[in-house]
């Protein structure tokens, strides 16, 4: 009695499948896969026989067995550089909405901006066989192992925000050297001539981009390019805290920050010597969030579309998935300048307006 106890308990601890579903319906098995995918012609009565049967076993399908009958697994691999970034997280919601609406699913890894990190998980992502991947790389190229590996795999990669080198692959990014140029092109309009850069890592594309627009916007101001203005980050908050430290001390009228963990760490470093903004130095940051409105000073700054970034990643990949045949994007989204009061322009508005007075006065 014991080992039949045992035996009844074993059988009814097994997971419902698909031809218990049948036989409950009194149905084919054919009629219940059919009902599941919603795929062919089945009658409202058989339907109902089936939905009925699923929910009285609680049968879920085999999503491993389906996935190898259809040469795919419905998901999507995202590998992001840093989660704790404040800028991915509306860019990854924008990513799984986007891909829930085409019926796939959004599997995140972070790779902390480490080579070893990313190829490991890039090696998890398409030993589970997802369909396609969106890839904020880490600096560098990858290996010669890596690209054969990815090339054998066929699974299409699309890049987020930052060129891989010898990876030809499609791209969604923001034009980041526009929005350098017209906060810089802003800082001096209103008066800032010695204006300081706190840029990214020098072999990240987006950096580049960024440093390359400051550049320009000088030169097209009229102001003097100063090397010792420039400080070299890395998009964290300590390398924004050292650049705070470093810059601030050579008196510039204005920062040009290019992400937001890097003006965290200057406004600290701002906080330690006693400087204020915009009374002392003026700022410009990259990537704008609700919360900076409860801040004082409100920050100026380059916003960055994220929730569009992260809907045209997904939208690009499941192009590739359906289509591989189609030639490479890249797709670029424009950034936009919010003026608010840490660029100094409230200050500038006073000084015209007293100047403006004096002279009237004379």
């Amino acid at each position: 009695m014991r080992n039949n106890d045992r035996r009844a308990r074993s059988e009814g601890s097994k997971a419902p499948s698909i031809y218990d579903v049948a036989r409950e319906a009194r149905v084919s098995v054919f009629t219940v896969s059919a009902v599941i995918n919603k795929k062919g012609h089945v009658g409202a009565t058989l339907s109902r026989r089936v939905e009925t049967a699923i929910r009285k076993l609680n049968y879920r399908p085999n999503l491993l067995a389906r996935s190898l009958a259809r040469q795919k697994t419905q998901t999507i691999g995202m590998v992001v550089t840093d989660i704790a970034n404040p800028f991915f997280p509306a860019i990854v919601r924008a990513a799984e909405d986007t891909a829930q609406k085409a019926g796939y699913s959004v599997l995140l890894c972070n790779s902390d901006d480490q080579q070893d990190k990313e190829a490991r998980y890039l090696e998890l992502l398409l030993a589970k066989r997802v369909d396609g991947i969106i890839l904020n790389k880490t600096p560098g190229a990858f290996s010669a192992s890596q690209r054969k590996v990815l090339a054998d795999a066929g699974v299409p990669i699309v890049l987020l925000m930052r060129t891989c080198p010898g990876l030809k692959a499609d791209l969604v990014q923001t034009d980041d050297e526009l929005g350098a140029n017209e906060a810089v092109a802003h800082l001096a309009r209103i008066g800032h001539k010695r204006i300081a850069l706190v840029a990214g890592p020098e072999d990240v594309s987006n950096a580049q981009a960024r440093r390359r627009g400051y550049v320009k916007a000088l030169e097209a101001s009229g102001l003097t390019f100063d090397p010792t203005l420039v400080f070299t980050g890395d998009y964290r908050i300590d390398s924004g805290h050292r650049a705070g430290s470093t810059l601030l001390a050579r008196r510039p009228d204005a920062v040009l920050v290019t992400n937001y963990l890097m003006t965290v760490g200057l406004m600290s470093a701002a906080d330690e010597i006693g400087m204020r903004c915009p009374e002392d130095f003026a700022l410009v940051s990259f990537d704008d969030y609700p919360w900076l409105g409860c801040f004082r000073p409100r920050l100026t700054t380059i916003e960055l579309p994220k929730y569009e970034l992260g809907e045209t990643a997904v939208r690009l990949v499941l192009e590739r998935i359906e289509q591989s045949n189609t030639r490479v994007q890249t797709v670029t989204l424009l950034p936009q300048l919010r003026v608010r009061e840490s660029c100094g322009f409230m200050l500038h508005r006073r000084r015209m307006s007293m100047v403006e007075k004096a002279s009237a006065g004379a």
